[in-house]
């Protein structure tokens, strides 16, 4: 079941200047994803396969997450972004990670966040487990 963030005081606030929206959207998620209990290893992490934007630790398990922030829904809605190419990459990617870090995980579950962040009104973020 997708998990809602409540908005807070500081959602209310348009991205920081010195922030893009995937940024502003990439540390709304990270500190949803900290605050339900799961530790931030890496982010924005690079290869020249791609990028991983976070990479987490859920108990024993290693999380891969895919952030997609939208200011509207013109282009699609921030899940439609994650198709099937964009989770065999993550899945790629995922294998890269633990090759570098030597890490051996009881498992690997690729997530996303879809937070969508219009012009006008509330911020909204949804956290979707296991999409591949």
């Amino acid at each position: 079941m997708p998990q809602r963030t409540p908005v807070t005081p500081d959602s209310h606030r348009p991205p920081a200047p010195h922030l893009s929206l995937g940024a502003w959207g990439e540390e709304m998620a990270a500190r949803h994803l900290v605050a339900a209990g799961m530790v931030l290893l890496d982010r924005n992490w690079r290869c020249d396969a791609g990028e991983i934007d976070l990479v987490l630790r859920d108990g024993d398990d290693l999380v891969v997450c895919e952030v997609k922030t939208r200011s509207s829904s013109v282009g699609g809605s921030p899940h439609e972004a994650v198709d099937e190419r964009k989770v065999a990459r993550l899945r790629r990617l995922a294998a890269r990670w633990l090759a570098v870090h030597q890490a051996r995980p009881r498992e690997v579950r690729l997530d996303m966040v879809a937070v969508m962040r219009p012009r006008r009104g509330e911020m909204s973020l949804e956290h979707v487990r296991g999409i591949g």
